[in-house]
């Protein structure tokens, strides 16, 4: 895995924390995965998908 997933990684996991029910945690982790995924990695999809699911299992 590359320093650049890591990161991206990292991210979504802090960003998928906020919210009060799974659904705000999944879009809170989605959004920011997003974001992050396209600036760090120019992987905007990824990220976002990243963030969703461990906005879900939270």
């Amino acid at each position: 895995m590359g320093k650049t997933a890591l990161v991206v990684i990292v991210g979504c996991m802090v960003l998928a924390a906020c919210g009060q029910t799974r659904g705000q945690r999944i879009a809170t982790g989605a959004v920011g995965g997003a974001v992050a995924g396209e600036v760090i990695a120019d992987e905007p999809l990824l990220g976002a998908g990243a963030g969703g699911l461990l906005g879900a299992i939270r």
